[in-house]
């Protein structure tokens, strides 16, 4: 008599194992940075050099580097966030700076169960559309 095990059904919603999860700053980082951007009139994340620089490697490597601008401290428990923004001309930073604090508080509690503690936010520069093509245009060198 042959059993067949491959139609055997296993749960795996089980809640009576133990183990401990740990989160990477990184990972709250990522979080936090996509959640930043996601606000109305955040135009970029990241001050002046980390912002070229950003631009080159992600010339170089074809992808985003979504935790630049972004700084964080994760405890067991609790997370502290730091953030670097560039906003768009025309936004009221006051108002984007709640949007900004409530949107990434949402998604780091959401997906990863921490506590978000604090948010700092420091708008770096104020981007005017049109600006940088301008920029490239007019060339010093002939």
């Amino acid at each position: 008599m042959a059993t067949d095990n491959a139609s055997r059904s296993v749960s795996s919603h089980r809640s009576d194992v133990g183990g401990k999860t740990t989160i990477a700053d990184s990972v709250v980082a990522v979080i936090a940075g996509i959640a930043a951007r996601e606000v109305d009139g955040v135009h970029t994340m990241g001050g002046g050099a980390s912002r070229a620089m950003g631009a080159v490697r992600d010339t170089v490597s074809r992808s985003t580097d979504f935790t630049r601008g972004v700084k964080v401290e994760v405890g067991e428990k609790q997370a502290a966030v730091d953030l670097d923004v560039v906003v768009l001309y025309g936004t009221e930073i006051d108002d984007a700076a709640k949007q900004i604090r409530s949107h990434v508080a949402n998604a780091v509690e959401r997906m990863t169960g921490l506590e978000v503690v604090e948010i700092n936010i420091s708008v770096r520069d104020v981007y005017i559309p049109g600006e940088e093509s301008d920029e490239e245009s007019e060339s010093r060198v002939r």
